[in-house]
């Protein structure tokens, strides 16, 4: 596929024959005290249990395993606020590739930590998301890199819809499926798969009401930049991803923002009731399907628990 190519539905099939040579498939558990919470038959995709601890790691395997003799051999950088980058770094790790993982100042320690561990170079620079990610396109260019966008990517969209084709093999009347949205790539990819097998499923993206920019643009179908203030680092960009956007305009059903008070509050509802750690990221879909209620009351839905990367701090502050 060339760059900013919309990805099909074959594309998902194909990045799920490579990944089953590198991915064990993750659970799609059903816990009683979240449907008597939500009144609904509620499963939850566990993409906290991925190797990396999110679901990224499918789009990232994917994507180097498609790249060009020449592309591996002059290495990849991108920009990220953790999990996508430790995503490229585990699958460059994979492959042989020099990776070079571009983190704002204020990344999550945890999550940095890990991507040094897959042996990727890291390089701190600017205040936010998008502050690393002006920097990655200057250094790609400069430095011979080729540059991975965390959203405008059809190979990682391709590779995260994985998650979404796996709900529905294993739970086929699915209704509704809720996903987290910061670039776009799961909420995408659930899109592209749920409405290939059964368009009378409902897609729900869900987004930080402190970093609404890919809301605000799914709303006015166009590029649109917003404040970023949120404490969800996989919900933190300010500045929309386009090819995503494209597949969400078609496929979603549906955007709900939530207060950063309701994601830390998911946080603990997962842990009281599924036992499960879940990032404040991957907390979203919970909150906005209880958002929701009256409209999952008596329904079969999936929510995406997209990852649990939290460091102990933040543990402790959300406890």
């Amino acid at each position: 596929m060339e760059a900013h190519q919309m990805p099909t539905f074959a594309d998902v099939l194909r990045a799920r024959q490579v990944l089953g040579r590198f991915l064990p498939r993750t659970p799609l558990h059903r816990y009683p005290a979240l449907d008597r919470l939500l009144e609904a038959r509620v499963y939850v995709k566990h993409e906290n249990y991925q190797p990396i601890g999110a679901f990224k790691v499918r789009g990232g395997i994917y994507l180097m395993s498609r790249l060009s003799p020449e592309e591996r051999a002059r290495g990849v950088i991108t920009a990220s606020t953790g999990n996508h980058g430790q995503s490229i770094a585990y699958a460059a790790a994979l492959f042989g590739v020099r990776a070079v993982i571009v983190v704002p100042e204020n990344a999550n320690p945890v999550k940095v930590e890990a991507i040094r561990s897959y042996g990727a170079e890291i390089r701190v620079h600017g205040r936010d998301f998008d502050d690393a990610r002006s920097y990655c396109e200057r250094a790609a260019s400069e430095e011979g890199l080729r540059y991975i966008s965390s959203g405008d990517e059809p190979e990682l969209i391709a590779g995260v819809a994985t998650e979404t084709l796996e709900i529905l093999e294993d739970q086929p009347d699915v209704e509704m499926i809720f996903v987290p949205v910061g670039g776009g790539s799961g909420a995408a990819g659930a899109c592209l798969v749920a409405k290939t097998l059964n368009p009378s499923i409902r897609v729900i993206g869900v987004q930080s009401a402190r970093a609404p920019a890919a809301y605000l643009t799914w709303r006015h179908r166009r590029w649109t930049e917003a404040p970023m203030e949120t404490l969800a680092e996989g919900l933190a960009t300010r500045r929309p991803f386009m090819l995503p956007q494209r597949i969400m305009w078609e496929g979603l059903d549906d955007f709900i923002l939530v207060d950063d008070e309701e994601l830390v509050e998911g946080v603990r509802i997962y842990l009281e009731k599924a036992k499960t750690l879940a990032e404040p990221a991957g907390a979203a879909p919970l909150m906005a399907a209880l958002r929701l209620r009256e409209q999952v009351r008596g329904k079969t839905i999936a929510l995406i628990l997209s990852g649990g990367n939290l460091s102990p701090e933040q543990l402790r502050r959300f406890l």
